[in-house]
């Protein structure tokens, strides 16, 4: 293709309709057009393969390509849909247009900088992915049960928060999908809330690179009990409106219910977890099953429902929501009992960053550390130095971790060749596996019912693709 020509034709000098249609799918990899430009053509690929067939069998199909950009694909998800009339004959997910090199960045950064790239996959479910891959981390160093109980608590808070926030950020948006924009708006409202939180305490809105392996980047802020105290509140009176907007609202019901079906049999063959498979009446949850950072210790409930649709899947999220609410509330009360105590391991050859603070000049060491390690202690000097910039050894082996996401089950492998980089990390993200099951829900059902099914699985594609 020449650099004056675009993807259909050639600029202000293209020809007719049938000029540019003829040049593009020449079957030749690369032409001599009339005016002697080197011409390259895009060719081949699945989406001719599907129309090649479709047109030799001589039937009345129509192969459509939904996304990569739709507003309905949630983000770059392409699906290619096989229609006769009205209905769905066959679906398939086209994944790979977010593709980001996380996991390959992180083979070149050190243990804690690991952090900053993860909490950018899904990125409504940054705490979750922060944690998986610390307590994988400290799994390997070997110091799970040293880190400060504190640190613990307020993990378990950050990641109950962003629970509730992708519940919400997947909800406002399935909602506008069927044309109920008020529940998008209403959504949106409760999830910024949460968000204010987030930046309150580590600085960000999203992309937090807060928890680190040995505990977390720094304390709540001054305040920060009464804030969350306060936010829980409110979320429980909107996540109420939201409620009364949805659960008996007759044109959801109609666009959601026995929409999307998928059973307990085939999430269990597809790997399928979270929401979905909680919504065919199995109370699957790793906060349950193989309880981390103290889980065991809270007192909450599993909700499930039975009506393996897209319908019962929103109930199952606005339940959950009230059961992270009443984790959170205990989280608060343990927060006042630890008030003072550390959040970050003791050992100085793990624990970074270390004594931060905000101050006048944004966030970051307190002066009073600053002023301690430069002027009373040249070791500790070099040694904050070598830590930052080096990063701290890992022994030699591998560990996976799991916890419960909002999506479901998302799992950090971690290798370690003794260095103080990974030498491979890898994520099992529940929505690569729950985007399985569009076919199973998507085909026999209608077109429209299509972007019901896919909001159902809420998949976030940076996520999927990493």
């Amino acid at each position: 293709m020449t650099t004056s020509d675009t993807f259909f034709g050639r600029g202000a000098d293209a020809g007719s309709r049938k000029d540019r249609t003829d040049w593009y799918a020449t079957s030749p990899a690369d032409v001599i057009d009339a005016e002697g430009a080197h011409v390259i053509n895009a060719s081949g690929g699945d989406w001719y393969d599907l129309v090649d067939e479709a047109t030799s069998l001589h039937e009345e199909r129509i192969v459509v390509n939904m996304g990569p950009q739709h507003p309905s694909t949630h983000g770059v998800l392409r699906l290619i849909l096989e229609l006769d009339g009205e209905t769905v004959t066959e679906a398939r997910a086209g994944i790979g247009y977010l593709h980001t090199g996380i996991e390959k960045n992180m083979e070149f950064r050190t243990w804690t900088q690991g952090v900053t790239f993860c909490t950018r996959m899904d990125y409504l479910t940054p705490m979750f992915q922060e944690t998986a891959y610390c307590l994988a981390v400290e799994r390997l160093l070997g110091i799970t049960d040293r880190i400060p109980e504190r640190a613990t608590v307020i993990r378990v808070l950050m990641m109950e928060l962003t629970r509730i926030n992708s519940h919400l950020g997947g909800i406002g948006p399935s909602g506008m999908e069927i044309g109920a924009t008020t529940v998008m708006m209403t959504g949106f409202k409760e999830r910024e809330r949460i968000l204010r939180v987030f930046e309150a305490v580590t600085g960000l809105r999203m992309n937090h690179a807060y928890i680190r392996p040995g505990g977390v980047a720094q304390d709540l802020p001054n305040g920060g009990i009464d804030l969350i105290q306060q936010t829980v509140e409110e979320l429980r009176t909107g996540i109420g409106e939201l409620e009364l907007l949805m659960n008996k609202n007759p044109l959801i019901i109609g666009r959601m219910k026995g929409v999307g079906y998928l059973d307990l049999t085939g999430c269990i063959a597809l790997g399928v977890t979270g929401p979905i498979l909680r919504s065919t009446g199995l109370p699957h949850d790793l906060r349950k099953s193989e309880p981390y950072c103290g889980y065991e210790t809270y007192d909450f409930d599993v909700p499930v429902r039975r009506g393996n649709d897209s319908y019962d899947r929103l109930r199952n999220r606005l339940d959950e929501c009230y059961e992270s609410l009443k984790i959170i509330n205990q989280c608060l009360d343990r927060l006042r009992k630890t008030q003072g105590e550390p959040v970050m391991i003791e050992d100085k050859k793990i624990a970074w960053p270390a004594q931060l603070s905000v101050g006048a000049d944004g966030q970051g060491n307190s002066l009073e550390h600053i002023r301690d390690i430069m002027g009373t202690s040249m070791e500790a000097l070099i040694h904050h130095f070598k830590l930052v910039t080096e990063g701290f050894r890992v022994p030699a082996g591998q560990a996976y971790q799991a916890v419960e996401s909002a999506k479901g089950e998302l799992g950090c492998h971690v290798v370690s060749d003794g260095g103080t980089r990974p030498y491979r990390v890898h994520f099992r993200d529940p929505c690569f596996n729950n985007l399985q099951a569009v076919a199973a829900m998507c085909e026999g059902g209608q077109v429209g019912d299509v972007i019901v099914s896919v909001a159902s699985i809420d998949p976030v594609m940076g996520g999927v693709d990493r």
